[in-house]
């Protein structure tokens, strides 16, 4: 939809994204493991002054069966206010919701806040006609269109890569590379939008994903450990940096909010050699880019009995660092321990030197660490989709990685829970705890906030 001013909730710098009004609502992707029921879109109220606060408020299911709603995005945000690209004229009203599983890619309207309205399916065949893509899996809201990362290539492993959609019809428009260089593995992709630069990590392909952990991938040191950047505007592979392949799966991308640093963080699962995962900065350095390790999270010994199979010749749980959100100021980076069930909080000041600041568990695969709205109960799966609010006041988590791969780690079952953390003591909110039946079977995933978060947005003014 057009309107004659620019959406409130575009905001030209950080600064006024931080200083915006609090979320009062969040969106966050349910999949049924068992592929025969829908998926759906819950929406959670987030306001402390409500008395639904905490409660599941609104759920759409979705039409179909065996999508595996994943990570999912706005059509518009404030990198619609860049001079670069400007489309002012937009409005942050639909979510693009990809299924990793079906490769199908749903728009949802929200403009009944709390009762989103399904208004377009975009079918696998039409990604994988129009891009040459299967495995949608990432969305974000750029100065094109809409770009969306996918794992696999269409009829074939790949290579994945980056899909473009029209901002207001949702049209594929085709394939953003014009040239991808050595890129064949994808995952996440972001950029540093004033100076028309983008990162994308790596993953692994379908077949050593979808049915879960490959351990002879793993060990064969076959997943990603590469990061590729890109000239944005001319959509060319510039350089590939590796981080040596004891690293496996460098996941999640988090670059400075500040649109005047050339910096971020990327998360890296594991480890092969030690278990250990780690977090990396990437930055420039003369003409070319470099990476450096800067975090290291051990793995912690532990009896096999209580292990999964998977696990069990190792005697150690991983951390297996599967997702990390920055905060808009760039001051605080969350990292996710899925499986030591431990959400961290480092002050990152100085990027190359993170100071841990803040440590909650819950759940893990061995310390089963309860929430204290139930303190009695042990709880499953571990802090893993994070997202942090504008002003960076409240962490939200989620404890759901991928089906098949919540199979393998939690074997028992991975349940299905939500938390909140308040930032200003680092202390779990009591108050916000949907879990269990309040999810109705289904297992919880991304989350977006009303208005924007901390992994929505881009912004072209410091």
């Amino acid at each position: 939809m057009t309107l004659w001013k620019p959406d409130p909730t575009f905001y030209p710098s950080p600064r006024d994204a931080a200083a915006a009004p609090a979320e009062k609502l969040a969106y966050v992707a349910a999949f049924d493991r068992s592929a025969s029921r829908p998926d759906a879109m819950t929406v959670l109220d987030t306001d402390p002054e409500s008395d639904s606060y905490g409660a599941i408020v609104g759920w759409t299911d979705l039409p179909y069966t065996g999508d595996e709603l994943h990570h999912f995005g706005w059509n518009a945000c404030s990198s619609a206010l860049c001079p670069s690209a400007p489309h002012p004229h937009v409005e942050r009203r639909y979510l693009i919701v990809p299924g990793l599983r079906s490769s199908r890619i749903y728009v949802y309207d929200t403009k009944d806040l709390v009762s989103p309205e399904l208004v377009k399916v975009i079918e696998a065949e039409d990604l994988g006609k129009r891009a040459g893509y299967s495995r949608p899996h990432t969305v974000h809201c750029g100065p094109e269109g809409l770009y969306v990362s996918a794992l696999g290539g269409y009829g074939e492993e790949g290579p994945g890569g980056i899909a473009v959609l029209d901002h207001t019809s949702f049209e594929v428009l085709g394939r953003w590379e014009s040239d991808r260089g050595p890129q064949y593995l994808a995952y996440d992709f972001w950029w540093h939008i004033n100076h028309d630069v983008m990162v994308t990590s790596e993953w692994g392909t379908p077949s050593m994903i979808e049915d879960g952990l490959v351990g002879e991938s793993l060990l064969g040191r076959q997943y990603g450990h590469r990061l590729h950047f890109w000239d944005l505007r001319r959509r060319r592979h510039v350089q590939e940096v590796d981080l040596g392949d004891q690293y496996q799966m460098v996941l999640e991308l988090r670059p400075a909010h500040d649109p005047r640093k050339k910096y971020g963080f990327a998360g890296v699962v594991t480890n092969v050699e030690d278990l250990s995962a780690s977090i990396w900065v990437w930055y420039e350095e003369g003409s070319r880019w470099a990476v450096r390790k800067v975090v290291d999270i051990p793995a912690e010994p532990a009896a096999a009995d209580d292990l999964p199979d998977v696990l069990k010749p190792f005697g150690a749980v991983p951390p297996l660092v599967t997702d990390i959100d920055l905060s808009v100021d760039d001051k605080y980076l969350y990292v996710s321990c899925w499986g030591t069930g431990e959400l961290k909080q480092y002050d990152v000041s100085d990027p190359f030197k993170p100071v841990e600041t803040g440590s909650i568990h819950l759940g893990g695969i061995v310390r089963r660490a309860p929430h204290p709205a139930a303190p009695s109960g042990r709880l499953s799966g571990g802090p893993q989709m994070i997202e942090v609010s504008r002003d960076g006041r409240r962490v939200y988590m989620t404890n759901s990685l991928y089906g098949s791969w919540d199979d393998q780690f939690y074997p028992d079952g991975v349940g299905a829970w939500m938390a909140k953390v308040d930032t200003a003591g680092f202390t779990l909110d009591e108050r916000f705890f949907p879990h269990g039946d309040d999810f109705r079977g289904l297992r919880p995933h991304q989350t977006r906030l009303q208005g924007g978060d901390a992994s929505s947005d881009s912004y072209c003014y410091p």
